[in-house]
């Protein structure tokens, strides 16, 4: 118990304290220059108007859920593939890259319109979004992994006949490890950002309408304690696919250097 305690008063007391002087000042401030609820909700009634409507909000972060996992899980996917291409050429690489970066530059509002007339309304379209905005940090952390090689375990593997194939899969994708996690932590969070504006955009074709949707329908009809709680749900959503990756990452690494140590 007294280890638990120390996780909690080291990991969740700070944050967990902060949010709750955030929720003071926000109410204290509210109320004492008397700001109009369509502009700005008190905490009680944004906690109102979220407990009210659970089973809407829950089912819509379902579906917005899924469609950051599966563009996510396509840009991670795409994202490696990408990264092994460019590490068995450089002139591929210096080929292909400035368009990688003229993925990530563009503002996504301005994409997410074509990727509509391109795909139609509905999750399609939404999964594309995500998978737009999140596939570039895992093509640049996982090229840099894949190239980061010391050059002695490259000569090593030249001197003992390693094909290309044999070199990847032995040696540069296990040294990629740590780079592919931080690139899927990044990824993650921005599939959830990419889902929700895909929704903005493409959520009306859908049969259950995201939170994206459901952010801008209750912004149009200005029910602020409303949004916010979309708001709120959003941001746990994001927190709770980043830690699950985060996990998911924590424990592949640390099975990959306890197997290397090991051996």
């Amino acid at each position: 118990m007294s280890r638990f305690l120390r996780w909690f008063a080291r990991f969740v007391l700070p944050p967990l304290a902060l949010f709750v002087l955030v929720l003071i000042v926000w109410h204290s401030t509210v109320a004492a220059f008397g700001i109009k609820r369509y502009l700005v909700p008190k905490p009680g009634d944004v906690i109102a108007a979220g407990w009210s409507n659970r089973a809407t909000l829950l089912a819509a972060a379902m579906m917005t859920g899924k469609a950051a996992v599966a563009g996510f899980a396509c840009s991670f996917v795409a994202g490696l593939l990408t990264a092994c291409v460019f590490s068995q050429s450089r002139t591929i690489q210096r080929s292909v890259y400035p368009y990688a970066i003229f993925l990530q530059t563009v503002p996504i509002v301005a994409v997410a319109p074509l990727i509509v007339n391109w795909f139609g309304y509905g999750l399609l379209s939404v999964v594309v979004v995500a998978f737009v905005i999140s596939v570039f940090p895992i093509i640049t952390n996982a090229t840099t992994g894949l190239t980061a090689i010391d050059r002695n375990l490259l000569e090593l593997f030249e001197l003992a006949g390693a094909s290309r194939w044999q070199t990847l899969w032995k040696l540069r994708l296990p040294a990629s490890v740590p780079h592919l996690a931080t690139g899927a932590k990044i990824s993650s969070g921005l599939s959830v950002v990419g889902a929700i504006v895909g929704e903005m955009f493409a959520g009306s074709g859908m049969d259950q309408p995201g939170l994206g949707y459901l952010i801008t329908q209750s912004s149009g009809f200005l029910k602020t304690d409303y949004l916010f709680a979309a708001v709120w749900t959003s941001a746990v959503l994001g927190i709770v696919i980043f830690g699950a990756v985060s996990i998911f990452s924590a424990w592949i690494i640390s099975r990959w250097y306890g197997d290397a140590i090991a051996s």
